[in-house]
């Protein structure tokens, strides 16, 4: 059975939704940044989603703008909030093309792989 671990932020408050509806996010598709020891990319940062950044995830192998209908998955656009994996969160950072953060909705444990001086550079305001 996965369990997942307590829904507390990165501010150390009750996780918010990054996502509830269209698209639904989350690695449990719930609409949270949830996560457990199962979840082994860490879909933990709530992201507002860039053109640019949906450029840069593709060119690195992890295409999520193209329409998967065959897994329910109608394809990422620019301006959807979606749970990134925090490493490659990490490494669009540090290529320059992170997108803004909802800290509210992104999951302490995100903190594992990313300082939160980085998230907070990259918080929405």
């Amino acid at each position: 059975m996965i369990r997942k671990d307590e829904a507390i932020n990165v501010l150390g408050d009750a996780l918010a939704p990054c996502s509830e509806t269209d698209p639904v996010t989350g690695f449990f598709r719930d609409g949270h940044c949830n996560t457990c020891v199962e979840d082994n990319g860490s879909h933990t940062v709530c992201a507002l989603l860039t053109a640019e950044f949906l450029a840069f995830s593709k060119y690195v192998g992890n295409d999520l703008s193209t329409p998967r209908p065959e897994f329910g998955f109608a394809g990422l656009k620019p301006g959807d909030q979606w749970c990134l994996c925090a490493a490659r969160f990490l490494q669009a950072h540090d290529e320059g093309c992170a997108p803004k953060v909802r800290l509210a909705a992104t999951h302490k444990r995100a903190l594992d792989i990313v300082p939160l001086k980085i998230l907070e550079e990259h918080a929405e305001t």
